[in-house]
């Protein structure tokens, strides 16, 4: 143990601080006292804190404050991550306030919301953080009692003797801050965890439901402005010019002026940006072509049929499979664009001066953005701030920031600190779309065994990742081969919750259930048998483990009752990986009136550890709502470049009355938490379309399933 004093600055700190396993900081160089005998509830406006760095800090009477660094979206991580923090520091929830994190990239690592990684990447550094801070802590203690530090113990911030002395975190931080940073810290064991794996409650709860300001629309600055933007009515317009006359004479406007091909309106109100926005008048000519949604069908199945594909994966001989085979089975399958439909249209803060560029707002990669800011304007990183609100919902729309940077061009121009804020009609009629796909699916069977495996891939502006096309069937196939191809589209496209998988699962399952089907097996028992096929491989190229997804199709098999139901109750089974997470679904469809009902969704889960089982439960749910709904309804068409549904009145989302019963098991194990934002979804649809196979007899190979007339009428 070593208890040398030394001098360091704050910055020296943080560096010599910087934990190896992800540069996370722990900073506590400036507690107060943590005194044992705390009780909540506490006023936090009235403790005294001192500054501090880093990811933690503790008041007088034992508060302890614990920074979330990650942006929050409704995924949980602000509740969950200081959980991480908690366990490992030993301390009592109940003592814990959780503040949200700015941007700092001297401090945090990986600041963004984006493929339900927050948790994973986290895991280990979050709990490093903890854990170095307590040694250090407990070493202090140790130090001026002139005993081992294995001979302390923690609990809940008291670290105690044999002597029955007592010290609490606070009355040695001051010594523990520029102790040696201890390396290899132990950590703790899963069973003796007291507050991972516990319910508890989202941190924001009573700010939400009593309406405090907790989210970008909500952020307001002295002498801010209001900016409504008017852009190109059709993607692939340019505009001519511009009459702002009636627009300027409008009460509470400040300026009008252009940047791009857009108009910014600025006032001391919403609604009156908003208001003159509408009295404007442009005139707009075609940059490029303005696509429809029949062009779009037409390029896709054109790039099916066509040669200009890239392959990658390919294994074994796929020709020689198809040319021997007994029988062959192909299918297409189709999905349609869709917007992302946050509850919370964009909007984003910002205050541009000589000095110093301020940001705030609802972002899901603030480091990202304020560097794509910093370049447009032509400043140095270090003058950008960027302060992360709470998001109404994401879903990968938010991962762009275009909004967030007409807020910086506005700002810049204006001279003045500003909040561009969107309408729902901007918000769909403007967005980053999830991309129409198609897919073709080729199988080869020969004496009743799948020999053979083809998937093509057809998209607009980009491809399904380099890791899907190594997820099952991948490995379990010996001739198997992925392809893709693409189109550019002046349509802007981009990550949709739950990427490419979203709809892959669909055609997969789907296809997987039909292939079953024509070679007379069962359904579930084909993938469990192909799932055989790949267990103890050595291709380090496959992503999911064959025994994790055969435990969850089990318990879903099994909590189902897969095959048992009473009269009446049609089920439909899908298995997907992604996102590091195995999950199982089985759907429940039941005949109401001729039409098939969806009435319970069984949910089956490996995600490893459960940080947060009611915050997970929430993100299962969601999961497969969002799925359902949009895999039944979800659709937006496009003439000439100009999107047909731009509010609710017009574009279809599910209602409450239409959500199903879901049903959620865990599988429990002391694995490293991975991915659950996102995985449930993808799953969903095809559980669902399954079902509805099994209670009409029609196969869905397209997407909404409401257009299918022979189903729905």
């Amino acid at each position: 143990m070593n208890t040398k004093k030394n001098t360091i600055d704050r910055r020296s700190f943080l560096k010599a601080s910087a934990l190896t396993g992800g540069g996370l900081i722990i900073g506590f160089n400036f507690f107060t006292a943590c005194k044992p005998e705390v009780k909540p509830p506490v006023d936090i406006s009235k403790l005294n804190f001192n500054d501090f760095n880093g990811f933690i800090k503790i008041a007088d009477n034992g508060v302890v404050t614990i920074f979330a660094p990650n942006p929050e979206i409704g995924q949980g991580v602000k509740t969950s991550m200081p959980m991480i923090i908690a366990e490992e520091l030993d301390v009592a929830w109940e003592n814990v306030h959780v503040v949200q994190g700015g941007l700092d990239t001297d401090v945090f690592e990986r600041q963004v919301a984006g493929g339900s990684q927050s948790i994973r990447h986290g895991w280990n550094p979050l709990r490093e953080t903890g854990a170095t801070a307590k040694q250090m802590l407990v070493n202090a203690a140790a130090a001026r009692w002139g005993i081992d530090a294995g001979d302390c113990t923690v609990e809940n911030g008291i670290i105690s003797n044999k002597n029955g002395d007592k010290l609490g975190y606070g009355e040695v931080a001051v010594e523990a801050a520029v102790l040696e940073v201890p390396k290899n810290v132990k950590l703790k064991e899963p069973k003796d965890y007291k507050i991972i794996g516990q319910d508890i409650l989202n941190v924001d709860v009573d700010e939400i439901i009593t309406g405090k300001p907790l989210f970008g629309l909500d952020y307001k600055r002295e002498g801010m402005l209001y900016v409504s933007v008017l852009r190109p009515p059709a993607f692939g317009q340019k505009l001519v010019s511009f009459d702002d006359n009636i627009a300027r004479s409008k009460e509470g406007v400040v300026d009008v002026f252009k940047f791009g091909d857009k108009v910014a309106v600025l006032a001391k109100t919403t609604w009156e940006a908003m208001r003159a926005k509408k009295a404007l008048s442009a005139v707009w000519e075609n940059d490029s072509d303005l696509e429809s949604s029949k062009d779009h069908d037409k390029y896709l199945l054109d790039l099916l049929d066509g040669n200009k594909f890239k392959t990658l994966r390919s294994d074994g001989n796929i020709k020689k499979a198809f040319a021997s085979a007994d029988k062959i089975l192909e299918r297409i399958y189709e999905s349609p664009v869709l917007p992302h439909n946050c509850l919370e249209p964009m909007n984003f803060f910002a205050n541009v001066t000589d000095k110093k560029v301020e940001l705030a707002g609802p972002i899901q990669t603030p480091k990202g953005t304020a560097e794509r800011i910093a370049k447009k304007l032509d400043r140095d990183f270090e003058d950008i701030s960027l302060e992360m609100t709470r998001m109404g919902g994401g879903f990968g729309r938010r991962l762009y920031g275009d909004f967030a940077l007409e807020a910086a061009e506005i700002s810049n121009i204006a001279k003045k600190p500003v909040q561009v804020i969107f309408s729902r009609e901007d918000d769909m009629a403007d967005g980053i779309y999830r991309p129409a796909i198609k897919y073709r699916i080729k199988a080869s069977i020969k004496n009743n065994q799948l020999t053979g495996y083809h998937l093509k891939e057809a998209s607009m502006n980009s491809n399904m990742y380099g890791l899907i096309p190594n997820f099952f069937p991948a490995g379990a196939v010996e001739n198997y081969q992925v392809d893709v191809a693409n189109y550019k589209s002046n349509i802007t496209t981009g990550a949709w919750r739950a990427p490419y998988t979203n709809f892959l699962a669909f055609a997969e399952q789907s296809f997987f259930d039909e292939l079953a089907e024509t070679m007379g097996v069962d359904k579930v028992k084909l993938r469990l048998d192909l799932l055989q096929k790949v267990k103890g491989t050595k291709d380090k190229r496959i992503q999911y483990s064959a025994e994790r997804m055969e435990e969850v199709i089990n318990k879903v098999i099994e909590k189902s009752n897969w095959g048992k139901t009473k009269k009446g109750i049609f089920q439909g089974f899908s298995a997907y990986y992604c996102h590091n997470t195995h999950v199982a679904e089985v759907a429940d469809v039941v005949m109401e009136s001729g039409i098939p009902v969806l009435k319970k969704v069984i949910c089956a889960i490996d995600c490893g550890i459960v940080v947060n089982p009611l915050g997970a439960l929430n993100q299962v749910e969601g999961g497969v709502i969002d799925g359902i709904g949009h895999a039944m309804y979800g659709n937006l068409d496009f003439v000439k470049g100009v999107p047909q549904s731009v509010n609710f009145d017009s574009y279809r989302l599910i209602r409450m009355k239409e959500t199903p019963k879901v049903e959620t098991y865990f599988i429990e194990n002391n694995i490293a938490p991975t991915g659950l934002g996102e995985p449930t979804l993808p799953p969903a649809g095809p559980a669902f379309a399954n079902a509805i196979k099994a209670a009409t007899g029609i196969r869905l190979t397209k997407q909404p399933f409401i257009d299918n007339k022979d189903v729905f009428g």
